[in-house]
């Protein structure tokens, strides 16, 4: 039997090109596609294993400062003192130097979790926990509805790994004006958006000067991490979970859901969108 030694996942690319057979009547017989890799990263704090996610090995210091910071490791991206990501035959660690307070205080909930393509609920022990409700938030942010329509046109075409294999998920973030300035890919969603918001942090843009749009549905655990970095707009080109609603109404996060061309809908806290509607004359 093979061992996960023979794997050598630690050293692949985002993405490979594998042989498929067609099965149907009219399929071609044998094609040659992309498809996006996998991989599990090790998340190690001071030397101590905390968790494991599965995702896509690209971006992975942007994910260990954004997970940090979204999972309350740290209050703030400059906490960490160092970011190193370390490869190997059976997976990726991405090591992570915390000052002694901060990895006294993560001793005591840490606990290892392994989970399969994200993780929102990473060493989180107690529901008490898990459903942290972030500070509210302030209201610095307003947009027209054109600046939705052109995040969500751009994004289409800045996701250069998942054009490739339709496989991943992406966290984008845009001006007010709806101008995509930087946008993060991963099989996870969680960490697609883990990804972009430490990049953001890594690279000090101030996150009330625009809004982020991800590929995927909007849970409460998207919300959360939105919310904890001061982001005060988050567009979802498909449907919110119902406690991601009251999340988002009681953190005063502007939370837009099936944004596809030129429609969405707000579920929360809509005073921030200003509608632009066509001059019939």
């Amino acid at each position: 039997m093979a061992g996960t030694e023979d794997l050598v996942v630690g050293y692949t690319n985002p993405s490979t090109r594998v042989h498929l057979f067609g099965l149907g009547r009219d399929d071609d017989p044998m094609q040659e596609v992309s498809v996006a890799e996998e991989v599990p990263i090790a998340v190690v704090y001071n030397g101590r294993p905390y968790t494991v996610v599965m995702g896509s090995p690209l971006d992975l210091e942007d994910l260990g400062v954004g997970f940090s910071v979204t999972e309350g490791v740290v209050t703030h991206a400059d906490a960490l003192e160092r970011v190193d990501v370390v490869r190997a035959s059976h997976g990726i660690e991405i090591q992570i130097e915390l000052s002694s307070t901060d990895a006294e205080r993560l001793a005591e909930r840490s606990r290892t979790l392994v989970t399969r393509t994200s993780c929102g609920l990473c060493g989180i022990e107690s529901i008490r926990d898990a459903l942290r409700i972030p500070e509210p938030l302030g209201h610095t942010l307003d947009v027209d509805t054109d600046a939705l329509w052109l995040a969500s046109h751009e994004l289409t075409k800045r996701q250069p790994l998942n054009n490739e294999t339709h496989t991943v998920h992406a966290a984008a973030w845009a001006t007010m004006y709806g101008e995509i300035t930087l946008v993060r890919e991963d099989v996870g969603r969680h960490n697609a958006l883990d990804k972009l918001l430490g990049a953001l942090a890594r690279s000090a843009t101030p996150v009330r000067n625009g809004f982020v749009v991800v590929t995927s549905r909007a849970s409460y655990e998207m919300v959360q991490k939105s919310a904890v970095f001061g982001v005060e707009l988050l567009a979802a080109v498909s449907r919110p979970t119902g406690l991601a609603i009251r999340f988002a109404q009681q953190t005063g996060l502007t939370l837009v859901g099936l944004l596809r061309g030129h429609s969405a809908v707000a579920y929360t806290h809509p005073d921030r969108i200003r509608i632009r509607t066509l001059d019939p004359s």
